[in-house]
C-alpha cells in the first residue's frame, strides 16, 4: 500500500472528471487574465518596437543591465556568506545548554526576524554615512548586506534550531553513549545531519537574499533595479525595462533552484550510500551468532 493511499483514499472516476474540469478553468481563467493584460498594454502603446529594441542593443546591456546584475549578485553573494555565518553562530547559541546564551541567542535572533529588512537598511544607512568614516560610495552597500545578513542570518537560525530538534533523540543518546558530552554530540553527529535535512529551506532563503537585495533601491545601492531604472527614464519605456529586469530575476532564481534540487539529491544519495556501507560492516570484535540447530538433531 502506497503512503498516499494511506493517507487519503484515491478519487475515483467522478472527482478524476470534477478535478480535471477545475484544471481547465483554473487554465482558462489565467489564459483570460493575460489577453486582458496584454490588450490592455497594447492599447496603451508598451508592445510598441521602439520601447523594446534597445534591449537588443549591447550598449544597453554593457552600461545598465550587466553591471546592475554584478552588483546583485555582489551583495547577494556577501550576505550569503555572512548570512551563513550569523545563523550557525546564533543557531547553535540557542541550543546551547548554557541558559544565559540560549537566552541571549532567542532575544538577538527573535528582533532581527521582526524587523522588516528595508527598515533595517534605512537605518543602517544613516548609521555608517553619520558615525563611522566608511567610504561614502560603499555606504549603501555595506548597509544592505548588514541588513540582509542580521534579517535572514536569523531565519537560518531557526532553521538550524528546528533541524537540530527534528532529529531523533537517539542520535545525541548515541552520541552520549559513546563518551562525547551534549557539546561535542551537537558539533559531530547533530549539525552535520540537520544542514543535510534543512539544505532545500536553506537555499530557498538564499533566493530571497537575492531578491531582497532590490530593496537597496531606496537607499542609493546602484543594483539591477536602479539601473533598470536609469535606463527607462532615458528611454521613456519604464514597463518594459521593468519587466525584463522582472526576468533576469525569475532567471536567476530558477537557476538557484535547480542547483538547489541537484545538491539535495547528489546529498540524499551519499547519505544513502553511507548507510548502505555501515549497515554491511561487521563491528570487530563481535562474531555472528552460530546458527540454532536444527530441531530433532542428533544430541
Amino acid at each position: 500500500m502506497s503512503a498516499q493511499n494511506v493517507l487519503f483514499d484515491a478519487p475515483g472516476p467522478k472527482a478524476r472528471r470534477n478535478i480535471r474540469i477545475v484544471n481547465i478553468l483554473g487554465v482558462l481563467l489565467v489564459l483570460a487574465l493575460l489577453w486582458f493584460a496584454a490588450s490592455g498594454l497594447a492599447d496603451k502603446g508598451q508592445f510598441e518596437a521602439a520601447k523594446w529594441t534597445p534591449f537588443l542593443e549591447w550598449s544597453t546591456w554593457q552600461y545598465y543591465l550587466l553591471p546592475g546584475l554584478l552588483s546583485t549578485l555582489k551583495a547577494a553573494a556577501v550576505a550569503v556568506v555572512t548570512s551563513i555565518a550569523f545563523g550557525l553562530l546564533f543557531g547553535i547559541g540557542r541550543l546551547s545548554a548554557f541558559k544565559p546564551i540560549s537566552w541571549a541567542s532567542g532575544i538577538v535572533v527573535e528582533f532581527f526576524r521582526a524587523v522588516p529588512v528595508l527598515l533595517m537598511m534605512v537605518f543602517f544607512y544613516q548609521f555608517l554615512s553619520k558615525s563611522t568614516s566608511v567610504d561614502p560610495s560603499q555606504v549603501p552597500f555595506w548597509a544592505v548586506v548588514i541588513a540582509l545578513t542580521l534579517y535572514n542570518g536569523s531565519v537560518i537560525a531557526e532553521l538550524v534550531r528546528s533541524g537540530v530538534f527534528g532529529l531523533p533523540k537517539g542520535q545525541r543518546e548515541a552520541g552520549l553513549a559513546i563518551g562525547l558530552t551534549p557539546g561535542q554530540s551537537l558539533r559531530s553527529i547533530e549539525m552535520p545531519q540537520a544542514l543535510v535535512a534543512m539544505l532545500p529551506a536553506l537555499l530557498s532563503q538564499f533566493v530571497v537574499i537575492l531578491k531582497d537585495s532590490a530593496l537597496g533601491t531606496f537607499i542609493g545601492y546602484t543594483e539591477l533595479l536602479e539601473y533598470a531604472r536609469r535606463l527607462a527614464s532615458g528611454e521613456g519605456n519604464i514597463l518594459p525595462a521593468l519587466l525584463v529586469t522582472a526576468a533576469i530575476f525569475i532567471v536567476l532564481n530558477m537557476l538557484l533552484t535547480f542547483a538547489a534540487q541537484r545538491l539535495s539529491r547528489r546529498l540524499g544519495a551519499r547519505a544513502g550510500k553511507v548507510l548502505q556501507i555501515e549497515d554491511t560492516i561487521e563491528p570487530e570484535g563481535i562474531e555472528a551468532p552460530a546458527p540454532a540447530p536444527a530441531k530433532g538433531a542428533a544430541r
